[in-house]
């Protein structure tokens, strides 16, 4: 039997090691990998084994919200991700379906639930907690956002992340990424285009917005 692989990408290793133990109950002959961070991750994902599931954290290292299942979504959507957090907010868990999660698990959840969410999705379905009732969408300003943010690519998500650090500037981002301050601008000017924003300052509040899930908070 060809072995599965799977990562879990949370930065607590207590976390990981219950998880690792869930995981091989579930799929006995699966290979897990364990990364701390979204970097730690992004070079496990360039190694030429192929990947059969992704158990995300929604905070750590590298990660704000939703801004890690996003870029995921972009780099690698062949990828399922089910999504692991401390929260229980259905509203948090709507969101993570609508941007391409296909499974969410509080960390609350018993090893029973774990099993049978990797198991569900991995054969291809949709899992969320048993008699999860998810709220109706009402907001179709955010949901119109995500919408836009999942047309950008995987490089273009990563420096809209890094626009989130307010007054960093197009030639250190262009450091970090080791590319031309040249690119750094074409990809701000398309984010800016296909977010229908004005400037940085408006597009990293949208994604401050989408990824620090702040739809919970009541509008004024």
């Amino acid at each position: 039997m060809t072995s599965s692989r799977i990562i879990i990408a949370d930065d607590h290793p207590l976390f990981r090691d219950a998880l690792t133990h869930s995981i091989r109950s579930a799929v006995p002959e699966a290979e897990v990998v364990e990364a701390g961070s979204l970097d730690e991750l992004t070079k496990k994902l360039e190694q030429s084994e192929p990947v059969d599931l992704i158990l995300l954290d929604l905070t750590m290292p590298g990660v704000h919200g939703l801004s890690g299942l996003m870029f995921l979504r972009a780099d690698h959507p062949e990828i399922p991700v089910v999504v692991v957090s401390a929260s229980e907010d259905p509203v948090t868990i709507r969101r993570c379906l609508e941007c391409g999660a296909l499974g969410f698990v509080p960390k609350s959840a018993p090893e029973k639930q774990i099993r049978e969410a990797v198991q569900a999705v991995m054969a291809g379905q949709v899992w969320t907690p048993p008699g999860l009732e998810l709220p109706q969408d009402k907001d179709r300003e955010t949901r119109d956002m995500i919408a836009r943010i999942a047309t950008l690519t995987p490089q273009q998500i990563r420096v809209l992340m890094m626009l989130e650090d307010e007054g960093i500037s197009n030639k250190l981002i262009a450091y970090r990424f080791g590319v031309k301050e040249a690119t750094i601008k074409a990809h701000v000017s398309e984010i800016l285009r296909k977010l229908n924003v004005d400037n940085r300052t408006q597009a990293s509040n949208a994604f401050k917005r989408i990824s620090n899930l702040d739809w919970q908070k009541p509008k004024a």
